[in-house]
């Protein structure tokens, strides 16, 4: 009578996909019958449990690779709890022989994977993390001093002197899986109830594996050429929008870099221009990480220490006008409203709005990157600490304190014929440019014919630029003069 061979779990996380999936890879060659197995845990990343918007993304992604899996006969086993306990309840249920999963970097990930690997041993099974999260793991690009990087260009510099990223995987052959109880997608209520706010971001975005492989191959073709001289322009939709595809691993690290790398190979300068700069943004991610994996408190603290004597105010009814995008400045308010409807918006637009929140509003960045993680599809929380601190000019490579954008000026810039603006909000559609991005400065007449009520149909500005200008330039000159 044969023995029944010990299954091998492959325990998906931030890789939810098939392809370039070296847990996956590893677990299908060791011929052993795979288990497929997601699980949620709100528990162990304490404040930092999936947002809403993300949540959403979740779901259908889930769904995804349900799907993608069950063509090779497999079946995707949902969990939720603590996941030390999930993967110990498992391991007794099935016996399985090992645990295959891809590593972490958020700062909870190296005492998880510690808990999960005593799990393991306890129950005579093996635990193997394989690379995948990331183009190059923290403690291999580092400076001539062994120390890691603080500051960004250098750091992108040494990953591109360093060894290229790996040949991507292709999907390896499944054949053979093994069952277990498994709760229902809907049953882990990642989808909002009542209200249903999610109508604009089914309508702005697709999840899952394929659905990433398509847009970049649409991006490739369509806008890498003119990446480099268009990716700050709001009034046209110039960039990838790959950010939750990564986040989610529906797409790696490695496959974007090498698609766009080799588009760029043998191709005119304008196409090696644009992957230049492309591959830049995929840099920044990279450093972001790295970042985060030597500071795990880059979410909450400042990383220059100084800033933690900043005079931040505290205004509620200020920092909800920004959340609403009600603030009287028109490139502010669109790109808020943006993330209400899509859960996204582009790079630029990000820039610009925390800019405002922590320079013109005094407001800390902390509630901004608190409301990034709750409201974007994309939120990464290694990207979205170093960039608010990066803005905010508390972190290891900040812009300066003092740089403080004007709002009607990157509103002329980078949406210089008002499109952006005419598109999230709608009550100053008429207005013609340049007036839509300082309706004050506007003619009563003009006013009045764009059926534009300031204080009414559309609010006025809640600061004037050149005063919080000087108010936030005094703040900074209080902790650098002390």
């Amino acid at each position: 009578m044969a023995t029944r061979q010990a299954p091998v779990i492959v325990w998906f996380r931030r890789d939810l996909r098939l392809a370039d999936h070296e847990a996956l890879t590893a677990a299908a060659k060791s011929g052993a019958p795979l288990l497929p197995l997601y699980i949620l845990d709100d528990e162990t990343p304490g404040a930092f449990g999936i947002g809403s918007a993300s949540r959403w993304w979740l779901h259908f992604s889930l769904k995804s690779l349900g799907r993608s899996l069950a063509k090779h006969g497999g079946v995707l086993v949902l969990r939720q709890g603590l996941a030390a306990h999930v993967l110990a309840e498992l391991l007794d249920q099935t016996g399985a022989a090992a645990v295959h999963a891809t590593r972490g970097y958020d700062p909870w990930d190296a005492k998880l994977e510690a808990t999960i690997a005593e799990v393991c041993r306890e129950k005579g099974a093996e635990l193997h993390l394989h690379p995948g999260q990331l183009l190059y793991a923290p403690n291999e690009i580092v400076a001539g001093s062994g120390k890691p990087y603080r500051v960004f260009t250098p750091f992108w510099k040494a990953c591109l002197a360093a060894h290229a990223p790996r040949t991507p995987l292709k999907i390896p052959k499944l054949g053979r899986f093994a069952e277990a109880e498994s709760e229902a997608l809907d049953g882990l209520k990642l989808l909002p109830t009542k209200p249903d706010w999610a109508r604009g971001l089914r309508a702005a975005w697709e999840p899952g594996e394929d659905a990433a492989r398509g847009r970049l191959s649409d991006f490739i073709d369509t806008k890498l050429a003119s990446y480099a001289d268009d990716r700050s322009n709001l009034d046209d939709d110039t960039t990838s929008r790959l950010s939750p595809h990564l986040h989610f691993g529906e797409i790696s690290p490695n496959q974007v870099w090498h698609a766009v790398w080799h588009a760029a190979e043998g191709r005119r300068e304008k196409i090696r221009k644009g992957s230049e700069a492309f591959l830049r943004e995929l840099g920044w991610r990279e450093f972001s990480y790295h970042l985060l994996h030597r500071f795990p408190d880059m979410p909450t603290k400042p990383l220059r220490p100084e800033f933690a004597r900043f005079p931040w105010r505290s205004d509620k009814n200020a920092l909800q006008a920004w959340q609403r995008g009600e603030t009287g400045y028109p490139i502010v308010d669109a790109a808020m409203r943006q993330v209400w409807q899509s859960g996204w918006m582009p790079n630029r637009a990000r820039m610009i709005v925390a800019s405002f929140l922590v320079k013109h509003l005094l407001l800390p960045w902390q509630d901004g990157a608190a409301w990034f993680w709750d409201t974007l599809v994309d939120a990464d929380l290694a990207n979205n600490a170093a960039s608010w601190q990066w803005v905010a000019g508390c972190g290891t490579d900040a812009g300066p304190y003092f740089r403080i954008f004007n709002p009607v000026l990157q509103g002329q810039k980078f949406d210089p014929d008002g499109d952006y603006v005419r598109a999230f909000v709608p009550k100053l559609a008429k207005l013609p440019a340049p007036a839509i991005h300082a309706p004050w400065d506007a003619p009563d007449l003009l006013l009045a014919q764009s059926g534009v009520a300031l204080g009414k149909s559309y609010p006025k500005p809640m600061v004037e630029h050149g005063a919080a200008r000087a108010r936030a330039l005094e703040a900074f000159a209080a902790i650098r003069d002390t």
